[in-house]
C-alpha cells in the first residue's frame, strides 16, 4: 500500500534531470545571488525582477517576470530548504515565515546538485498538489520553459570566476 502512495505522488511530479557543463560551485552561487539569479531565471526575452529572496528556511523567495509583450507572472514564495552546493528547496504554496498562500499555479520545487564526471547533475523535481495542477504545468510549456532556463543558468553559470 505505501508503495502505491508513493508511485500516486510522484505521478504528480514533473521531472527534468540533466548534466550540466558548468561546475556545481558556479551554479550554486547564480542560485544563490540574487542579481545572478535574474540574468537566467527566466526564459528570455522575458526579465526577471528579484523583489525578495531570503536565502533561508521559510524566507521570502518572490520573482517577477515581464515579457517583451507586456505580459506577467508574479511568483511569491517561501524557500524551505537550503543545503549548501546540493539542494535547494521551494514552494509557491507558502510566503515568508511559513503564511499559507493560494497562488495562481501552487508546486514545491526540489532542485539538486551532484558531481558527475566533468560536469553536475542538475535534477528539478516539481511537485504538485493535485494532476490536474501537474497537466495543467506542463500544458503551459513546463518541460520547454525549465529546460530554456536550465540551459540558460548553465551557460551563464560557465562564465562565472
Amino acid at each position: 500500500m505505501a508503495n502505491d502512495a508513493v508511485d500516486h505522488e510522484e505521478s504528480r511530479d514533473l521531472v527534468i534531470s540533466r548534466v550540466l557543463r558548468a561546475p556545481r560551485a558556479a551554479l550554486w552561487r547564480a542560485w544563490s545571488e540574487p542579481d545572478l539569479l535574474k540574468e537566467w531565471w527566466c526564459p528570455h526575452p522575458w526579465t526577471t525582477e528579484v523583489r525578495a529572496f531570503d536565502w533561508r528556511p521559510g524566507g521570502a523567495f518572490h520573482t517577477f517576470m515581464q515579457g517583451p509583450d507586456g505580459g506577467t507572472s508574479d511568483n511569491p514564495g517561501c524557500f524551505l530548504e537550503i543545503v549548501p552546493q546540493s539542494r535547494i528547496a521551494f514552494t509557491s504554496m507558502l510566503t515568508a515565515g511559513w503564511r499559507p498562500n493560494t497562488p495562481w499555479l501552487g508546486f514545491t520545487a526540489i532542485i539538486t546538485m551532484t558531481d558527475e564526471g566533468a560536469g553536475c547533475r542538475y535534477v528539478a523535481r516539481v511537485m504538485h498538489p493535485d494532476e490536474n495542477t501537474r497537466d495543467q504545468h506542463e500544458q503551459m510549456g513546463f518541460f520547454d520553459g525549465w529546460n530554456t532556463c536550465i540551459t540558460q543558468l548553465d551557460d551563464f553559470a560557465g562564465t562565472l570566476p
